[in-house]
């Protein structure tokens, strides 16, 4: 297939791609793009604007703050059909410094790969959050739900992929290993 011929499938077809932003200002970089769609009229050219986030919850000073995640700084992903205007329009928005995939020059940028589109859109939709704390192994936490609640114990091994800590607690006069999910258990100040 002849360079032609692949711009005019591009210019026909919705594809992803990704849009380079300054750091930080990626939701911005969404919101001025979604208010460009609509002023000028290329809702039938761009389609998705997505800036790759996931909740977090982080437990300071025992409180639980959801905040989000970045999985992606720096970048913002475009459903669209790359065609001159709808390039120039995303190029030339505030905030965007350019297309990853693009070599300069005029030239038009490749795609993202249907399958990592894919995976990051599955990412960033799932439910689950990850639990950002301030507690270490090593350090002395309070159990904060369930039948130990109350208790503190030394942590002493903790799994990020599932959550969970490793609390060892004094019961019966023993050391008693217990596993705790990371949101029931703040850690105690010295």
């Amino acid at each position: 297939m002849s360079e032609t011929q692949k711009m005019t499938n591009d210019q026909d077809e919705k594809l992803w791609y990704v849009v380079n932003t300054y750091s930080g200002h990626e939701n911005r970089v969404k919101e001025n793009l979604e208010k460009r769609v609509e002023t000028m009229g290329i809702q039938d050219c761009l389609f998705r604007i997505v800036v790759a986030e996931e909740p977090e919850i982080e437990i300071k000073n025992g409180k639980q703050v959801e905040k989000m995640h970045n999985l992606f700084p720096g970048y913002v992903f475009v459903e669209m059909k790359m065609t001159d205007e709808a390039w120039y329009v995303v190029r030339n928005t505030p905030g965007v410094t350019g297309f990853i995939g693009s070599s300069g020059g005029g030239a038009k940028p490749f795609p993202v790969a249907p399958d990592e589109m894919e995976s990051i859109l599955r990412r960033i939709v799932q439910k689950d959050q990850k639990v950002v704390v301030d507690f270490k192994v090593g350090d002395t936490v309070r159990i904060l739900s369930g039948p130990f609640s109350g208790m503190e114990g030394t942590v002493s091994s903790m799994n990020d992929q599932t959550q969970v800590a490793n609390v060892l607690t004094m019961l019966f006069g023993r050391e008693t290993p217990t596993d705790m999910n990371y949101k029931d258990l703040k850690k105690v100040e010295e």
